[in-house]
C-alpha cells in the first residue's frame, strides 16, 4: 500500500504534510511513501533527504495521485488534481467542509473516501492527531512575537536609572489553545496579560498562566459539549461590549483568537471600541481568514485606524513552516496508524471507530 502527497500551492500554503522523520514511520508499518519532485525544498528539505528515508520522487502530480492508496494533503487540492482521484481513494487533510461543500461533495459522489481532520472529535485517544491543537499553539505563540514586533515600545517593565518604563499591557480575545499558548508567550516576557472568553472554564487555564481573566457579570459557560465556543445571546454582547470599552482604553496590544467551528468569526471588537484604545496600540487578528474579531480587520492588510494598527493574518503558520509541518506530519502519521489494519496490511474504513466516522466527509 502507498501514501502519496503532492506540492501544494506554495503561493497560499508552505506547510507540507509529510516530513523525511514520519517517512520512516510509514514505512514500519510497511506503506510506500511517493512525492512529487522538490515537495518540501521552499522551506530547507531536499528530496535527498526523504529519499535516505526510502521515499518515492516523480515528476507529475497525476503520477503519484495513480500510484497511491492515499493522497495525505495540508489542504484541499486544486479542481483539476481533484477529478483524478479514483474510487475507493482515501484523501486526508484539512479539507474544510463549510468552505469546500460542493467539491467535496463532487468527490465523496465518485465513492472517493474523504477524511478532514479539522472534525476530529475531542476525545483522549484523538489528541495525538489534533492538528487544531498543534497548529493553534504555534499560530498563538508567533501571533505574540509578531504583534511585540510591531509595538513601538519595551514590553517589560524597565527600571533604569533614567526612569522607569511601564510593562506593555496585553489582552487575549478567546482563550482556546492558540489564546492559552499566546497569553502564557506574552506573560514570559513580561507583558501584563488580560483574557476574555465565553467559556467561564477558561478561566482557572488563563488565571494559572498568569493572566487576569475578564468575565462579564452574570454569564453562564457558553461552552460545546466538544469544547468550542457557543455563540452568544444579544444581552452577553452588550455586556461583554461594555466590559471591553472599559478595558482597551489601557491596553496597548490586542490579539484576537476567537472562532467558532465552520461559522463567521464573532465581531468583538467594534469600531467605537478600537477609537478608545491608546494611539500607537496593535490589534493582531488572527481569527481573519473567518471575517476576524475586529470590525476594521481585513485578511492579509495592515488597517490603521485612529493611531491603531490592526493586522488581519489569515495563514501565520506560513511564517513558521517547518516547525507547523512537524507537528502536522505527525498527527496525520497516528491518524493514518489508526485507519490502517496492520494484519490485513490495508486501510479499513470502521465507522464503528468515533475518530473515523466524526472525520469522513459525508
Amino acid at each position: 500500500m502507498i501514501v502519496g502527497s503532492i506540492s501544494e500551492n506554495k503561493n497560499i500554503e508552505k506547510r507540507v504534510a509529510i516530513t523525511p522523520d514520519v517517512v520512516k514511520k510509514y514505512q514500519s508499518l510497511g506503506l510506500g511513501v511517493y512525492l512529487t519532485k522538490n515537495y518540501a525544498l521552499h522551506i530547507g528539505i531536499t528530496d535527498k533527504e526523504y529519499e535516505l528515508e526510502g521515499a518515492k520522487f516523480f515528476n507529475k502530480d497525476e503520477e503519484v495521485i495513480s500510484q497511491s492508496d492515499a493522497i495525505l494533503q495540508m489542504n484541499i487540492i486544486s479542481d483539476e488534481n481533484l477529478d483524478k482521484l479514483k474510487q475507493n481513494q482515501i484523501f486526508i487533510g484539512v479539507l474544510n467542509p463549510f468552505l469546500n461543500e460542493k467539491k467535496l461533495q463532487n468527490i465523496t459522489s465518485k465513492k472517493v473516501n474523504c477524511f478532514s481532520l479539522d472534525l476530529l472529535p475531542r476525545i483522549t485517544r484523538a489528541q495525538s492527531m489534533d492538528i487544531l491543537s498543534s497548529q493553534a499553539n504555534l499560530a498563538g505563540y508567533k501571533a505574540v512575537v509578531d504583534s511585540f514586533s510591531y509595538f513601538q515600545k519595551a514590553i517589560p517593565m524597565m527600571m533604569t536609572a533614567a526612569g522607569t518604563i511601564s510593562a506593555a499591557k496585553v489582552l487575549i480575545v478567546g482563550a482556546g489553545v492558540a489564546g492559552l499558548q499566546a497569553i502564557a508567550t506574552a506573560k514570559r516576557m513580561g507583558a501584563i496579560v488580560f483574557a476574555t472568553d465565553v467559556r467561564i472554564a477558561s478561566k482557572e487555564q488563563v488565571e494559572s498562566l498568569g493572566g487576569k481573566f475578564l468575565s462579564v457579570e452574570g454569564s453562564e459557560n457558553l461552552e460545546t459539549e466538544g469544547g468550542y465556543a457557543k455563540e452568544t445571546s444579544e444581552d452577553f454582547k452588550l455586556k461583554q461590549e461594555e466590559l471591553l470599552k472599559d478595558t482597551l482604553k489601557k491596553i496597548d496590544i490586542v490579539v484576537c483568537t476567537a472562532l467558532i467551528p465552520g461559522k463567521k468569526a464573532p465581531i468583538i471588537l467594534k469600531k467605537d471600541m478600537i477609537e478608545q484604545m491608546p494611539n500607537g496600540s496593535i490589534i493582531y487578528d488572527l481569527a481573519a481568514s473567518q471575517g476576524g474579531n475586529s470590525e476594521l480587520t481585513k485578511a492579509d492588510q495592515i488597517v490603521e485606524s485612529n493611531g491603531v494598527r490592526i493586522i488581519g493574518e489569515t495563514n501565520i503558520l506560513n511564517k513558521l513552516p517547518v516547525s507547523a509541518s512537524s507537528l502536522y506530519a505527525k498527527n496525520l502519521f497516528n491518524f493514518i496508524n489508526n485507519l490502517f489494519n496492520k494484519d490485513n496490511k490495508s486501510f479499513e474504513i470502521n465507522l464503528e471507530d468515533e475518530i473515523i466516522k466524526k472525520t469522513k466527509v459525508k
